[in-house]
């Protein structure tokens, strides 16, 4: 834990008072009005300035071009089959990224949609894999308030400025969005964010005498696998009238039928009116998606009370051929604050014609005495019950396990949001007080903490609704049960104690002592029993044993959370790629453990699989196969995910050497934080194969794992020769936790192969290595061999998160540490920046390529958490601020809740939203480890495990848990499929 006078004496971050005035916050004081003390915060007229992309330097573009041709012949041939290639370094989004970014909208995986700090709704993200970046300008709030006697009246949309899309000059006689009032000048306009909620505080403008919260509010809310699911937010307008006079205060929310980009102009689209039960009412958009996509409905409504009236404009054009233009729209507000009653009864509209644009508004108006307050709430939900990828897969999306698959549901989301936001905000609040109050901990942690979970919403999410309940599933699995009952039967000895998971909802106590084993042959299978020469190893499958078709059901009933995938970030399209889920995980672990589970099982199945379809790798121009078995995959795929592996396809990564002992490390961790034994024993024959796959790569004998002479890890351009510090400290650390983990699940014979491969490997890996006060960076004689490496001890991260004794002694680990933050941190403007990749030990930034001279805003988080735990508390919240210095701070560069991947010290970035900035969880996890490890036995588990008479590699016959090896149906019943 942070020691409680570490940033006892720092100043709060953000006084509140520098943004608004006491008086304000005061009146705001009710009703969660107000924002939180901690929370991140923007003056509305701030500048957002373009941002910078990163560039390659001459040399690095001369050791690239070979690849990046193949790059480009790649990226055209994927776009004449009407698909986007997972990387494309060629194509620039039309509009310039800004740092305009702010809370995105909605919960997890059911499509995104961001919204601006100043206002406007932008990066679209319901179809999958696509994000259009620009804000559709019509999607805007505005306010109309006129007093008694007339003599005052105002009208303003509540963005501030001239937006981008407008353009520089307002013609007189224009009929659309640039007819409105654009009056606010956002001087005394503040945004605050506290992610899933925002709060938009407008003092005194554009009614000097009328202050204005608006609270944005979505359903993130961990350990709730339902509504964090729902494609919904609610947007709570407070009104404080501190003038003599009452007033009438219209407010309007205006929506365009559109995904984003120029989808509102592909005609087909229909607006229809609705009015639905406790006072809701709207209208629904009908948005016919374009090149065969599920269609999109959006729902916009508000709430009538006793004192607030709602009326709809069902349909407004932009153009002066629209039948009720922009402008007439906007006129008639002005007029009236309201339109006419009549229109809830109009129906739906004649669909639009390509070219048109049609938009829908809402209105709520209410009267607001002198001194008086009043609250008025609309609410935003979009329905896409399918999700549909390029290569034709479809599934329907978590929220329809609750509200059906019809388009129309959007109305019964909208509805609810507006009617159950209070018991959000309490579950919110309730889980984020503790953090928010701890006084140990910095303010600008606190909000950088929570404000990186955007990336759960923003970050290109998909979660399905679990196919397992069906009837057709649950016959398909009865027929394998039978199938399994007559196959080959061998009796091995074995005793596995279940106990009662995290997420457990029974206890039960198996025996598990059948092993069974089929043969098939195809291009795309799973693992075989015994030993293959071909793909090395004991390939078999363990799971469950009892086999029971009651405990089946229990166990979908218990587990059925669906499936869950995130992008690697917006330019990045891959699924779960999972060398930078290793950092990111920490996030879903602590919040929905229940979906990080799943996740590891999805790639336990995956290592037990085998795609033998050819693929070319552009690096080398080589060829390969898609999926190696006993091969962790680097992600689930791009185009059809779960059934066609490894979009990454610069390297094989087949030959990488981080991502089994990552996939090990990540297992072992979840099963010590959870206690969840029957999630070992589903995904130990993987751990298994996974590491005896890695023993390939031992060319030596010494128990290590050596690098090949080029960048066979998640620095994909840095070359390694022979042992490295990033690679072999993870191998060390799988090797323990292998360990640790065989001794739990009763496989003996395996556990000690581990522990002597360890007792061999790490003398060493010091020997070659350690060099008196920190690791090289690997065991060759480039000019960068004795380079500091920022995440050297990625390995005894993960050692320390999961409760295992440490890799090395105390000495060593605080030395290295000690040596990257005077180095790799300090040298780098004074530790404003965070962690850079590799360092000389001369003090210059290793340049050898551009990943060394990088700042990885993910791997920064990383070593900050390895500090933690390590008893360097000071020095790790000083590492991470620079992450926030550079990235957050209004004197930084710009990059809230678009946090790249990385930057260089001049503050170019390289790739924007992405996953791995998720790790400042592990930070936080570090901090509050789960009491499951807090519990454990403090023995050193190693020393339980007693070594018997010397014996060779790892164990190809099995003792301990049971094994189930169906080759051409391992997958059972999850929408993981081997065939293509």
């Amino acid at each position: 834990m942070v020691s409680g006078n570490i940033f006892h004496c720092r100043k709060n971050s953000w006084p509140p008072e520098e943004y608004i005035n006491k008086a304000t916050l005061q009146l705001f004081d009710f009703d969660s009005a107000a924002p939180p003390e901690q929370a991140w915060r923007r003056r509305l007229n701030s500048h957002a300035n373009l941002l910078k992309e990163f560039s390659v330097t001459f040399m690095e573009a001369i050791k690239m071009v070979r690849l990046g041709i193949r790059i480009w012949s790649y990226v055209r041939e994927e776009a004449s089959h009407g698909r986007k290639a997972p990387i494309d370094p060629f194509t620039r989004e039309s509009c310039k990224p800004s740092a305009t970014q702010g809370v995105p909208l909605g919960g997890m995986g059911s499509g995104s949609i961001s919204r601006g700090f100043r206002g406007e709704f932008r990066q679209w993200q319901i179809i999958p894999g696509l994000c259009e970046a620009s804000p559709v300008m019509a999607n805007q709030f505005s306010i109309f308030v006129s007093r008694d006697g007339g003599n005052k009246s105002f009208a303003s949309v509540l963005a501030p400025g001239q937006h981008e899309g407008l353009g520089s000059h307002k013609k007189a006689d224009d009929q659309g969005i640039s007819s409105w009032g654009w009056n606010l000048n956002g001087q005394h306009s503040t945004y605050h964010a506290l992610f899933p909620r925002a709060w938009t505080v407008y003092d005194g403008e554009p009614d000097p005498e009328l202050k204005v919260s608006c609270r944005q509010i979505s359903p993130f809310i961990p350990h709730n696998y339902r509504e964090s699911s729902l494609p919904a937010a609610v947007f709570v307008y407070t009104l404080v009238n501190t003038g003599k006079e009452r007033a009438k205060v219209s407010l309007l929310f205006t929506w365009a039928n559109s995904i984003g980009g120029n989808s509102h102009l592909t005609g087909g689209h229909v607006n229809e009116p609705f009015i639905a039960e406790d006072g809701v009412s709207g209208v629904l958009l009908h948005h016919k998606t374009g090149k065969g996509n599920p269609p999109v409905t959006f729902a916009i409504a508000a709430c009538e009370t006793q004192n607030v009236s709602v009326s709809v404009l069902p349909k407004f054009g932009l153009s002066e051929k629209s039948s009720t233009t922009a402008k007439g729209m906007w006129c008639k507000m002005v007029q009236d604050g309201q339109f006419d009653r009549e229109n809830f009864s109009s129906g739906a509209s004649m669909p639009s014609s390509p070219g048109e644009t049609l938009c829908a508004a809402v209105s709520a108006s209410t009267w607001v005495e002198p001194h008086g307050k009043c609250t008025v709430a609309f609410s935003l939900a979009w329905s896409s019950p399918k999700v549909k990828f390029s290569k034709g897969s479809t599934f329907h999306r978590r929220y329809t396990k609750f509200y059906g698959t019809s388009e129309r549901a959007a109305k019964d989301l909208a509805h609810d949001a507006l009617t159950q936001y209070k018991r959000w905000e309490e579950d919110i609040e309730k889980w984020q007080n503790p953090i928010l109050q701890d006084e140990s901990l910095p303010e600008w942690y606190k909000f950088t903490l929570f404000n990186e979970l955007y990336f759960l919403v923003a970050g290109g999410t998909i979660w399905i609704d679990s196919p397992l309940p069906s009837s057709n599933m649950r016959n398909k699995s009865r027929d394998q049960v039978k199938e399994l009952e007559n196959t080959e039967v061998k009796v091995t000895e074995a005793k596995v104690s279940r106990r009662q998971g995290a997420d457990a909802g029974r206890t039960t106590d198996s025996t598990y002592d059948v092993e069974y084993t089929t043969d098939s042959a195809s291009d795309v299978d799973c693992m075989v029993d015994g030993v293959d020469e071909k793909h090395r190893g004991d390939l078999s499958h363990e799971s469950d044993a009892s086999v029971t078709l009651a405990m089946m059901d229990q166990q979908y009933d218990r587990d059925d959370v669906g499936r869950f995938l995130y992008l690697e970030g917006v330019e990045y399209i891959m699924w779960c790629t999972y060398d930078v889920h290793f950092y990111a995980s920490f996030a879903l672990l602590e919040l929905f453990p229940r979906i990080e589970l799943n996740i590891q099982r999805d790639f336990a199945k995956a290592v037990l699989c085998e795609d033998g379809r050819k693929v070319k790798f552009l690096a080398e121009g080589n060829c390969g196969i898609r999926k190696v078995r006993g091969a962790v995959p680097h992600d689930l795929g791009t185009h059809d995910p779960w059934r066609e592996m490894n979009a990454y396809n610069i390297h094989d990564t087949s030959k990488w050497k981080d991502l089994n002992p990552k996939f090990v490390l990540q297992v072992y961790r979840d099963f010590a934080a959870t206690g969840d034994m029957s999630f070992g024993v589903d995904v130990w024959p993987a751990v298994r194969a996974a590491m005896e796959y890695m023993e390939q790569f031992d060319r030596d004998g010494d128990g290590l794992i050596e690098n090949d002479g080029f960048p066979d890890q998640t620095y994909d351009t840095w070359t390694v020769h022979g042992v490295s510090a990033y690679c072999g400290c993870l191998w060390l650390a799988a090797l323990q936790a292998a360990a640790a983990m065989a001794l739990q699940l009763g496989d003996r014979d395996f556990a000690e192969t581990c522990k002597r491969k360890f007792l061999k490997a790490k003398p060493a890996f010091e020997q070659k290595l350690w060099n008196g006060s920190y690791f090289n960076y690997d065991s060759g004689s480039s000019s960068n061999s004795k380079s500091i490496q920022a995440d050297q001890l990625a390995g005894q991260w993960y050692t320390a998160s999961s409760g295992l004794p440490p890799l090395f002694d105390e000495s060593k680990i605080k030395s290295a540490l000690r040596k990257v933050y005077d180095f790799n941190v300090m040298k780098v403007k004074g530790g404003k920046m965070g962690a850079v990749n590799g360092m000389h030990p001369n003090g210059k930034v290793d340049e050898t390529c551009m990943q060394s001279r990088e700042i990885w805003t993910g791997v920064t988080y990383g070593v900050a958490s390895t500090m933690i735990l390590a008893g360097m508390e000071e020095e790790a919240f000083a590492t991470a601020e620079g992450i926030f210095q550079a990235g957050w701070s209004e004197d930084g560069y710009g990059y809230w809740f678009q946090t790249p991947e990385a930057w260089t010290m001049d503050g170019h970035y390289r790739s924007l939203i992405y996953m791995r900035p998720l790790s400042i969880w592990g930070m936080q996890y570090a901090l509050t480890l789960p009491k499951a490890i807090l519990d454990a036995p403090k023995i050193n588990i190693m020393d339980r495990i007693h070594l018997s008479p010397l014996n060779g590699g790892f164990p190809h016959n099995e003792t301990g848990v049971r094994k189930i090896a169906n080759k051409a149906k391992c997958f059972g019943n999850s929408v993981f499929h081997c065939a293509c």
